[in-house]
């Protein structure tokens, strides 16, 4: 068998990810915050791109304010005279005329300088600058002179956070540099609501410092203000303000310290522990409620971001559904083909050509990117207003089950594309603002072999089931499945203490407890009031 070269031709198709089909999936998925984030960043870095809704060119300024300059000589102070007139004859050559020397002044003046200026022109002006009050907004702010450029925001005090306040006091607290140390490194543990972690034993391995010293700053850290913070649990940052307050007593302190049974309610083993009677521990628990049990949270923390809808669903003229993009959220960009004309006569270098070449097809790229996301957002959010119909008209009670395959497959659409577009993505509705994520929800079997029920629905009808029972028939989990199952839904118990638990509802002797413990609190009120306001017969 011989071994030979030889020259083929073959065609064949494969799928390349080439960077510009990278960024455009990568724009599917980004919120509009982090889509404007990404284009201000290319604006800044591709100078063909320029927003769409700029007014004027950079560079050129208003009218108004380039009336006067200083090319004019000065300004003019007649009543009649406009902006733009120049000075009298007379006026320029008095100003342009030579004066002489100190001497020929005073001799022409026949005084002395002195008895005419009382302090030197230089002198004055910065004087009477000094004494006049700012017009402007520039004089004030530092800022441009134009009106929508004025910035109020800049003479707002910064917020004091819980960082900044416990480290005030810590410089005062201690003077020794380890000590100091020791504190500020708590202090950098120190969360939003104002607790430290339980476990401190790596701050003394990561300082190498011993356990006492860490213990012994932490003391003191936990007196500062407000009161209980620096705590590592709940049950210390109570005790914490009880000692404030001259109120951790034994009583108070088997209270503090057995808080799992007053979250269940159980007023009689608490009682018993603490050895008082029912009007003590009462009281007791009153005062417990009064304290804070977050006491960072009055301080400044993080700045939340207010959620703005990308889709809106209106309802429409014919009964059905208006869907339409949210304008405000979509970058406007352009690109700059004048600029690029212009450039490429100037240009005689290739490494420059190169760059301008790239810099214009990833502008060209960009802009279609942004109008296809768009196009492709509307087209998922109309298919999911379309299958989810019931849920806008009637509520959340008939939202049907939904998966990413069906609405894919209704828009001729890939599964990962409609999963990277309803990712971070709102929709502002009749009902309220939904992410697009919390109308896929899994399907659960219907009893009599009927249509499917979805998941959050079936949450929704338990939760209704819960919030009416009476305080003497409490559900079990058992008898919810069994009412479900009347109403057509097949679930199994296990499920519903899962949508149960992820609803934040205890369970039914927890309920018991809660409910019958509110309804003795509303006959102790108002028995007192009975017997005032009965008359003899």
């Amino acid at each position: 068998m011989a071994l030979t070269q030889r020259l083929e031709f073959r065609q064949s198709q494969s799928l390349v990810m080439t960077p510009q089909l990278m960024q455009a999936i990568k724009l599917l998925q980004l919120s509009n915050l982090d889509l404007t984030t990404f284009v201000e960043e290319e604006l800044e870095r591709n100078p063909l791109l320029e927003r769409a809704n700029d007014e004027a060119p950079a560079g050129e300024a208003p009218a108004e304010t380039g009336q006067f300059s200083d090319s004019d000589g000065g300004h003019n102070d007649e009543p009649g005279g406009g902006p733009g007139e120049a000075f009298e004859p007379g006026q320029e050559e008095w100003m342009s005329k030579d004066l002489g020397t100190r001497a020929e002044i005073e001799q022409t003046l026949d005084t002395g300088l002195d008895n005419v200026f009382s302090e030197e022109p230089a002198e004055a002006a910065a004087r009477n600058a000094q004494d006049a009050a700012p017009t402007t907004y520039t004089e004030w702010g530092g800022g441009a002179s134009r009106d929508e450029d004025y910035n109020l925001e800049a003479f707002v005090a910064a917020e004091i956070t819980l960082g900044d306040h416990l480290a005030e006091q810590l410089s005062v607290a201690f003077t020794g540099p380890a000590q100091r140390m020791i504190g500020q490194y708590l202090i950098d543990l120190v969360d939003e609501a104002g607790y430290l972690p339980p476990d401190l034993g790596q701050a003394a391995e990561r300082l190498g410092a011993s356990q006492a010293d860490v213990e012994d700053v932490l003391a003191v850290l936990q007196k500062f203000d407000p009161p209980g913070v620096c705590a590592r649990n709940l049950s210390e940052c109570l005790a914490i303000q009880l000692r404030e307050l001259d109120r951790y007593d034994p009583a108070m302190q088997a209270l503090v310290e057995h808080l799992d049974l007053l979250a269940k309610r159980d007023i009689a083993s608490l009682r018993k522990l603490c050895g008082v009677d029912d009007e003590d521990i009462a009281d007791m628990i009153g005062e417990i409620r009064r304290l804070n049990p977050k006491p960072g949270m009055k301080f400044g923390s993080a700045r939340l971001q207010t959620m703005v809808p990308d889709v809106y669903v209106r309802p429409g003229p014919d009964g059905g559904w208006h869907v339409e993009l949210n304008s405000d959220t979509l970058p406007r960009v352009l690109v700059n083909q004048t600029y690029y004309s212009e450039l490429s006569k100037k240009i005689g270098k290739d490494g420059d050509k190169s760059y301008f070449t790239d810099a214009l097809q990833n502008a060209t790229w960009l802009v279609r990117a942004l109008d296809q996301r768009a196009r492709t957002i509307l087209k998922v959010a109309t298919e999911i207003v379309r299958q989810q119909d019931g849920f806008f008209t009637h509520g959340v009670a008939h939202l049907r089950p939904l998966n990413l395959k069906a609405v894919a497959d209704a828009i001729q659409m890939h599964e990962s594309t409609v999963s990277r577009v309803t990712a971070n993505k709102y929709m502002a509705t009749n009902r309220g603002t939904f992410e697009l994520k919390y109308f896929f929800t899994a399907s659960i079997a219907s009893a009599d072999g009927g249509e499917a029920h979805s998941a959050e629905a079936v949450r929704h009808h338990i939760k209704q089931l819960i919030d009416s029972e009476a305080p003497a028939a409490i559900l079990s989990d058992d008898t919810i499945v069994e009412r479900l199952r009347a109403s057509g839904i097949d679930i199994a118990r296990r499920t519903v203490a899962k949508y149960r638990e992820a609803m934040r509802i205890p369970s039914s002797v927890q309920r018991r407890r809660d409910k019958q413990s509110a309804l003795g609190n509303v006959l102790s009120t108002a028995m007192p009031d009975r017997s005032r306001n009965t008359e003899p017969a």
